[in-house]
């Protein structure tokens, strides 16, 4: 007789590709609908996700098939990927094509998908690091066989395994801000490795009380340039969603701008709690980006908020140029006008975004069960 054991199981990143390769695969989420809340796979068609929960599932045996369709796979998601195994092994012995999502909803949230891009001239490789379950990117670029990671999560392990396919020194880590709604896995990489890590000294300060940070890192500065493989990153200091915000150039072709500019929207100025000082800032840089830096310059943020920001290949990024048509903060024309749309806009600060800009500074020490905890959820660190 089969046991749990015997489940077939899919990993989140493997439910990723076959989401988006069109696969008829549906999600079936057996936790409690209250659990939802907290964060659900939002990728595919509604129509393919189902929220039952296991214990009904269970208790239902074959007329389960009332509610729950017999034809096509389907992927059974529950907390931690153990409940789902339970659930899955049912479905199988009455003629489903289940498989169990490991790790659970606690995986997906850590879960990423490298997407290769196009290099900008000079650089041989491009990969822009997927989070899915927070709307987060992080990006690798390489040159000469050396390489510089950027807004690495928590859990940067992504990063080395396509780092060492690629057979790849990653000799720098950086993050263009000191992030609120993410544990930085910069500041560890950095120990690790034994690499610079790079931030802009004026996000290395508490904004809440002006507490400096405890982490070692090597302090950017305005038209400064990091050397990767004789290739050049040229730093532009970019404030407004933070003090220190900054955004990577590379020639005219890429820039990597953090929670600056996103495709549909820019940073909040408000989760520093400084929304009347940061909005001019915000304001002033944003303007001054669109004035100096070529219309076909790629942006490629630090987040998205829905699926809607994808291109057809799934990444997120779009020439500066093309932003104005979906992306209403740039098409204003004046400080005030952006200052009252700003105001329309903001919302409450998330409660957790304090404590983790806190840990991320070095100031604070915690578990992984609350580094899970405070992560959870997507991002919120748009405007709109």
């Amino acid at each position: 007789m089969a046991g749990a054991t015997d489940v077939p199981e899919i990993t989140p990143e493997e439910l990723v590709r076959k989401i988006e390769s069109g696969a008829p695969i549906r999600v079936l989420d057996v936790r409690a609908p209250e659990a939802l809340a907290g964060g659900r796979i939002d990728i595919l068609p509604a129509e393919r996700f189902i929220n039952i929960r296991g214990s009904e599932i269970l208790s239902k045996g074959e007329a389960i098939s009332s509610v729950l369709a017999v034809d096509g796979p389907v992927a059974v998601v529950c907390g931690r990927g153990n409940s789902s195994k339970q659930v899955a092994l049912h479905l199988n012995e009455i003629g489903f094509q289940a498989l169990s999502m490991r790790g659970g909803m606690a995986a997906w949230a850590d879960a990423v998908v490298p997407r290769r891009l196009q290099p900008p001239p000079g650089f041989d490789h491009f990969i822009q690091f997927d989070r899915i379950a927070k709307g987060a990117l992080g990006y690798l670029l390489a040159a000469g066989g050396e390489a510089i990671i950027i807004d690495p999560p928590r859990k940067p392990q992504p990063y080395l395994e396509v780092a060492r396919e690629l057979e790849l020194k990653v000799v720098a880590v950086a993050d263009t801000h000191a992030h609120a709604d993410y544990i930085s896995g910069g500041p560890a990489l950095s120990r690790s490795l034994k690499i610079p890590y790079h931030l802009h000294p004026a996000d290395a300060i508490l904004p809440y009380d002006g507490s400096p940070a405890k982490i070692e890192f090597a302090p950017l500065a305005d038209g400064a340039s990091l050397q990767i493989g004789g290739q050049k990153l040229r730093i532009a200091h970019t404030p407004g969603h933070t003090e220190g915000s900054v955004s990577y150039l590379v020639g005219d072709d890429t820039a990597l701008t953090g929670d600056f500019i996103f495709v549909r929207s820019v940073g909040r100025p408000d989760l520093g709690g400084k929304l009347d000082e940061w909005t001019p800032v915000l304001w002033r840089s944003m303007d001054r980006a669109r004035k100096s830096w070529d219309a076909r310059c790629r942006i490629h943020p630090a987040h998205y908020a829905t699926e809607s920001e994808r291109e057809p290949d799934r990444s997120v990024g779009r020439p500066l140029g093309a932003l104005s048509e979906v992306n209403e903060p740039l098409r204003l024309q004046s400080e005030g006008e952006f200052v009252a749309w700003v105001k329309a806009k903001v919302g409450t600060s998330p409660a957790a975004y304090r404590k983790i800009k806190s840990v991320n500074l070095g100031l604070v020490q915690i578990w992984e069960m609350e580094a899970q905890e405070l992560e959870g959820g997507r991002n919120e660190c748009a405007l709109g």
